[in-house]
This record gives C-alpha cells, structure tokens and sequence, in this order.
C-alpha cells in the first residue's frame, strides 16, 4: 500500500474539505500543522492549566466525566510556585485518572473498521483540536499527526457510539498512543501491538493528563470522518446513476423532452437542472435528438418512440437533483463538523463577556493571569452542547429517504426495459424467443429496494436514557451513516442491474436496425458509447441465458471503478 505522495496538506483547523478528507484517508496524502494552529493549541493548553490552578472546577480535569462529574480528581494544592504549573503529585494522579478513563470507555465491539474510515475519524479529530478549543497538551496533537503520516492505524471496532460524542470508540486512539500492548494496530501492513508499533516507528508514548483523556475520546469524529467517505461515495454514485439512466433512456429509445433547457429553466431547482445538464451532455450525439418518422410497417417497430415515457424515465433528473441538492446541503454542514470545535468543556483564549454586564454565573467561568512581560493569558471555561451532531444527521437521514427514491425509479427502469409493449424489443430482452431473458432479475433488485427502504427509516429518534440518566439523548450518529454506507452498495448493485439491461436493450436494437439495412439509426451519445463499450469489455451481451449472477456482480465492480472522462 502507498502511503508516502510528496505534497503535504497543512491543516489549520479551518479549511478542511471533503475532499481533502478523501486525499489523506484513501491516497494517502501526508500533513503537517500550520504554524498558527500551533500557537492556538499551546495556548489554550496554558489557559487550562493556568485555570485548574487558579482553583476552577473544570470537566474533566478536576473533575471525573459523566454521571461522576461531582467526584474530585484533584483536591488541594495542585500547583507548583505560582499558577501555571501542575506539581509532580497532581500530574501522577492527572495521569492515572486519564489512563483509566480511556480504558473504562474503550468499549467498542463489531466488525473492524477499515483503515481509510480509521484515518478519517483521526483527522477530523485532530483537525478540530487545532482550533484551539480542546485545550489539549500539544503532545497529543503531535501524535495524531505521527499515526497518520506513520500509516499507525489502530485496530478499532464499529459499533458501540449512541452519536452523541464517540466516547465508546476514540478511546481506543488514545490507548494506542500511549503503547499499550493490550492495544493492536496496524503498521506497514502488518498487525501487531502498539507498543511495538511505537517502537519500530521510533515514536514516544504519550502520557495523557490534564484533560487530554476527555479531548481524545470526546468528538464525533468517527461520525463525521465516515459521513465524509461516505458523502464521497454518493456524489461518485450519483454521476454513475446519470450516466447509466442515460443509457437506459437510449435501450428504451425514449423521450428527450423532460430534459431540454426550455423545460428545466421553468422549474429551477438547483440540483434537477445540473442533473439534466450532465444527462443531455452525456447523450450528445445520440440518436434521441433525432425525429423518427412515421413507420410503415411493423418491422419497424423497435423505432417507436413514445409522446411521453413512464415516470421512472421522466422524473429521472428531478430525483437526482433532489439527491444532488440534498448532498450540497450537507457537505455544507459536514465541512462544518470538521472545522469547529465539539468539546465540552470549551476553553476560549481571549474571550471575554463585558464584565459589567454579564451575570455572576458567566463570571465564573472567566481566566484571567495577568503578569508584566505582557503574556498573561486570558479567557472562558465553558461547558458546552456542542457535541451534539443532530444538525447533521437529520441531513443524513434525510439522505436515505433520497437515495430509496433514486432506487426505487431505477428499479422502474428495469422493470420496464423488459415491457416489449414500452420497448418494442424481446421480452425481458430476451436474445430469441426460446430465452427466458432478464425477467427474474427483478426479483433481485426489488429484494435490494426492500433492504434500502427498512434501511432508510429514521433512526435517530431510538434512544434509552444512560448513565444514571445523566445522558439522556443521542442521535445514534454512527449508525445512520453507516445505513447510507449500506444503501450505497445495494444501489450499486441495482444500478449494475440497470446497465446491463440498458447495454442488452441497446443491442437488441442495434440487431434489429441491422436486420433492416439501417445501422446508422441507434447512435449513441458520445459518453454513452465510451461507457456502452468499456462495459462490453466486461460483460458480453446476452446471446443465450446464463447465470446472471457473476454478471450482476461485474456490473456492480464495474460502476465502482468507472470513470467518467
């Protein structure tokens, strides 16, 4: 596996993109910190410390988490001289409490993630970190940076998180950090404990203390790493169900009309218009936009085209665009996710509220060290709420209910590619009349439509009250996305059901124009044919019945990999 490409990406905290999310998780893609991130980080650390000294209550650090958040970590004289460094005795007793928090949270279970999700979910989180926020020692920071330069990917399981803050999988990360050899991961493709990971990295074990437990394992980064592979998929997805239903619209020799900028600019929509756009630009050159004249005798009849088509092939860019538009909007809020802070406790450097104004409970949470060499530090302590991803999961919910649309006219598609009375072709598309043809294939892909419409069903809502009620709502973030994840690949499979009728349809037309001395008629699109052809190369056309099934999984890797020039 390459994980070395000579061009970094600076992270800032900032800027981080889906796609750059895709480079450094899939390609591989190396990062370094920008100098200001830096900066932030270290002094926000500073601030907290500067804070517990001081004698502030602070989640996490003085504090136990959860359902204990009353229980002391640390009582009395904590600092050294002055106020802005914890003593050898608090930091010892910092250090196991943030030891034993990681481990009494590691409590992730299930199928293992991929390494690509893993470093996803890293980056998110360190990404976030470098806003300054967290609040957590820059070590920490440094060792994220490490593990995904290094390829040190820990071994983590999928299931465990209610969405409301990963605390039952980032655990492991931090656990690994520290070279626990009760931990395994991977490294140079080899699986192996983290200690000697660390080891054969030539990396120095962090020691968590502080609030460096709770920053390392309190984020949705897992949900929001995954949502931005996953987001990846789909637009990828997307494009192939374009460029597939055109090709299906030519094996029906259907209608052109729904499609042409007349129609589009008097129904707007942002997403509808760009996915009649990329239909029509994939299609140029074909046959459709050409008039057909009268027939006159019924071998002819593979030329007749209807005044309107069925609604799965009408309504083809409204729902993509819906699909499309939906997408926008949560990229928006997913880029979000990745560059804000989701912590709690929040520790705000140089933030301050009018202190005349403000009431006594906000004043509390006030930082202030004022010294003479003009570096005093000051700020808030703040709980928060912000680990609440609900803005984003409602989208992605809501994504799910697109995306069953798509697969349901896909699989209108299909079902009507082998109506001789739409098409005027073999039933079933069928090659002879001795042929049973595709006809059971619908079975196969209405079975995948079942799965992604229960698949799609609001999940959000399912929650028990926990930890002595203390957290008494989630989202079940992880879970959802991971149902679109699930989703995506049945639609590759019913869209590779699609091609390979559309690509049959198309042939059995080519025959038939062939048969009356008239091959110049069905001409395809230009990228339809670029498409038509490589997915000859993999699936021959149908001449005699065979098991479908090694076709319909070609089909479904084909798509995958296929590119659109």
């Amino acid at each position: 596996m390459k994980y070395l490409l000579s061009k970094k990406i600076i992270l800032t905290g900032s800027d981080l993109t889906i796609e750059k999310v895709v480079k450094i998780a899939k390609d591989r893609v190396k990062v370094t910190i920008h100098n200001e991130a830096e900066k932030r980080v270290s002094k926000a650390y500073n601030l907290l410390i500067v804070a517990a000294c001081q004698g502030s209550e602070i989640y996490g650090l003085t504090n136990s988490v959860g359902a204990k958040r009353d229980v002391k970590v640390l009582r009395g004289n904590i600092c050294e001289n002055g106020c802005d460094k914890l003593n050898d005795e608090t930091i010892a007793r910092s250090k196991e409490f943030n030891e034993r928090i990681l481990y009494a949270h590691n409590t992730n279970v299930g199928s293992e993630l991929s390494e690509d999700i893993i470093r996803a979910l890293m980056l998110a989180r360190v990404n976030t970190m470098l806003k300054g926020i967290t609040a957590c020692n820059p070590n920490v920071v440094n060792m994220f940076v490490e593990f995904l330069n290094s390829g040190i990917h820990p071994v983590i399981y999928s299931k465990g998180s209610t969405g409301l803050s990963d605390i039952n999988i980032l655990p492991t990360i931090g656990l690994a950090m520290m070279g626990k050899s009760d931990v395994e991961v991977f490294y140079k493709e080899n699986r192996m404990n983290a200690k000697t990971a660390l080891e054969e990295a030539k990396l120095t074990p962090i020691e968590p203390y502080a609030k460096d437990g709770l920053s390392i394992l309190s984020s949705n980064s897992y949900s929001a790493g995954m949502g931005s592979i996953v987001l990846y998929r789909i637009e990828k997805l997307l494009n192939m169900a374009d460029i597939v239903f055109a090709l299906s619209l030519e094996g029906l020799n259907g209608n052109i009309a729904p499609l042409i900028k007349e129609v589009q600019d008097i129904r707007p929509y942002k997403g509808q218009n760009i996915s009649a756009n990329k239909i029509s630009n994939y299609l140029a050159g074909s046959y459709l936009w050409n008039k057909i004249d009268s027939l006159d005798n019924d071998k002819n009849r593979y030329k007749m085209r209807s005044l309107q088509d069925p609604l799965s092939f009408r309504d083809a860019s409204q729902v993509h665009g819906a699909v499309r538009d939906i997408i926008e909007s949560l990229k928006e809020k997913i880029e979000i996710q990745l560059n804000s802070s989701d912590d709690n406790p929040a520790v705000l450097v140089d933030v301050l509220p009018d202190i005349n104004s403000t009431s006594t409970q906000v004043k509390d949470y006030i930082v202030i060290e004022d010294t003479k060499d003009n570096n005093s530090l000051r700020g808030m302590i703040v709980p928060t709420a912000n680990n609440e991803p609900i803005y984003w999961v409602l989208y992605f919910e809501t994504l799910g209910i697109a995306l069953c649309h798509l697969s349901k006219i896909s699989c209108g598609r299909i079902i009507n590619l082998g109506s001789s009375e739409l098409t005027s072709l073999n039933r079933f598309l069928a090659p002879d009349e001795n042929s049973y043809g595709f006809g059971i294939l619908q079975n196969t892909c209405l079975s995948l439509n079942t799965e992604i419409r229960s698949l799609c069903n609001p999940s959000s809502v399912d929650f028990l009250d926990v930890v002595g009620s203390f957290e008494d709502d989630a989202t079940n973030a992880p879970f959802v996305v991971h149902q679109i994840d699930k989703i995506i690949d049945n639609l590759y499979y019913i869209l590779g059901i699609e091609l390979f009728h559309a690509a049959q349809a198309v042939d059995l037309r080519k025959n038939c124009a062939k048969e009356q001395n008239d091959e110049n008629f069905i001409k395809l699109g230009s990228f339809t044919n670029t498409l038509y052809e490589a997915y000859r190369q993999e699936v021959p056309y149908v001449n005699k019945d065979r098991s479908y099934n090694i076709d319909i999984i070609t089909s479904y890797k084909f798509l995958q990999s296929y590119i659109i020039e």
